[in-house]
């Protein structure tokens, strides 16, 4: 059974975090019918959830909420759903549990009984997958003979095998290879199995993954091992970097840690976000469902995991500079065992450099907008503006022009300062399209 190990299947953690609804709103919901809803949620996390004496805390919580009146301003179905996943978070600590509204994706889960539609229904999501080149975003040759991947989930290999091979293809011939996970919020095991497995030799058994999962009231033990057989050669005495950040999250921390702890990989960049269960959506109702952890992965050395502490790199950076740190990095190493290209690679790095120290900005102005608006804060850390959301997931903000911001990671949208007599008075939200939310400062 493949199980999908990050915040949502098609949606980035970022979009998730920022956008004003995760999902379009839905029409009104009664008070009985958010009564039904968490009964149903309860009956499935006790079903699933892989942390007993968790599940029996939640729903008391939620059932005292109810009574007290704490969701009767949720008038939508959607707005009820984010108050769900808030109040989730914060009992359980579990950063995986999402409840939403999506009639359209229970319908097509309740299809995927029928063997007549499932298998159209699976070319559907081939298609859609396609349109995004299963996650792989970017894929290059840096100078210095450097390999550099960067993908935002980790496609199902069923339908992904061959454009991943080609990735890994493409990347055979470098001295290093740079693997770009900040973006990253997880998805299939799978994929991270198929990709691990290019670093390592087949001509010994070598565990990556160890977990176990809650199936139809079964509890499934699995291993997951170096694959034996693969398109391409192996790289298995290339130097791998893989850069992280806050929202590395579930497979993309897995791939990072199994990697780390195996000594196949060294780590730049931030601690990330420690969301390490792997999970599943379950149907609520015909509008509702959850995201809900439903096992647990343990690493193949010391059988640990990082849930709700994330993967320490072993070079910390901020996460924004990370590819010219570990570019930078991966041409010293070079340059230490190739005698005949050290006056090349020395000539590179003045570049990387630059680019790791930043250019001076207008300090006054980071000052004066750090602070806490309408659900997000704007933090100042050693110079360097942080959008943070959650306590947790954090992204750098780089001026780009008076009073505008851009994301790190992210294309699509920007964030305006709104000034009045020198100081900052809210936060917009300017997306791409020409739509803009604001957010109020409050403090």
């Amino acid at each position: 059974m493949r199980h999908h190990l990050f915040l949502l299947h098609t949606l980035s953690a970022l979009s998730i975090m920022c956008a004003p609804n995760a999902f379009a709103e839905a029409t009104g919901i009664s008070r009985d019918e958010k009564g039904a809803i968490i009964a149903s949620l309860d009956s499935t996390l006790n079903a699933n959830y892989p942390f007993p004496d968790i599940a029996r805390k939640i729903r008391p919580v939620l059932q005292e909420h109810l009574k007290k009146g704490a969701y009767d301003s949720a008038a939508t179905k959607a707005a009820f759903a984010s108050k769900l996943t808030d109040d989730l978070i914060k009992v359980s600590g579990d950063l995986h549990f999402l409840v939403a509204t999506d009639p359209e994706w229970i319908a097509e889960f309740k299809a995927k009984a029928n063997p007549a539609l499932k298998a159209g229904i699976r070319r559907e999501e081939a298609s859609r997958l396609e349109e995004t080149n299963f996650g792989f975003d970017e894929v290059a040759r840096l100078t210095g003979n450097i390999g550099y991947i960067r993908f935002s989930y980790f496609a199902d290999p069923e339908f992904a095998h061959d454009t991943a091979a080609s990735v890994m293809r493409f990347v055979g011939n470098t001295d290093a290879v740079i693997i770009d996970l900040r973006y990253n919020n997880g998805g299939h095991l799978e994929m991270a199995q198929f990709l691990a497995s290019y670093f390592f030799s087949s001509e010994k058994d070598q565990l990556l993954f160890d977990y176990y999962y809650n199936e139809d009231g079964k509890r499934i033990q699995r291993g997951q091992w170096v694959l034996p057989g693969l398109p391409g050669k192996r790289m298995v005495d290339k130097p791998v970097y893989i850069l992280t950040g806050s929202t590395s999250f579930s497979s993309a921390e897995w791939f990072s840690y199994a990697m780390k702890k195996l000594g196949r990989a060294t780590l730049i960049g931030e601690r990330t976000a420690g969301g390490a269960h792997p999970v599943a959506r379950k149907p609520l109702n015909d509008d509702f469902f959850v995201q809900v952890p439903i096992g647990q992965i343990q690493d193949p050395v010391d059988h640990g995991d990082f849930e709700g502490v994330g993967v320490q790199p072993d070079i910390a950076s901020p996460s924004i500079r990370a590819l010219p740190v570990a570019h930078k990095l991966a041409l010293e190493n070079l340059a230490k065992t190739d005698e005949a290209r050290r006056t090349e690679l020395a000539w590179m790095l003045p570049g990387l450099t630059a680019a790791i120290e930043r250019p001076h900005i207008d300090a006054a102005m980071l000052t004066n907008a750090a602070g806490k608006y309408e659900g997000r804060q704007l933090i100042l850390d050693n110079g360097v503006l942080y959008y943070l959301w959650r306590d947790r997931f954090r992204v750098a903000l780089e001026p780009i022009g008076p009073n505008l911001l851009a994301v790190e990671g992210v294309s699509d949208f920007r964030y305006r300062l709104n000034t009045l007599d020198g100081k900052v008075t809210a936060l917009e939200r300017v997306n791409k399209d020409g739509s803009i939310q604001r957010y109020q400062r409050l403090d």
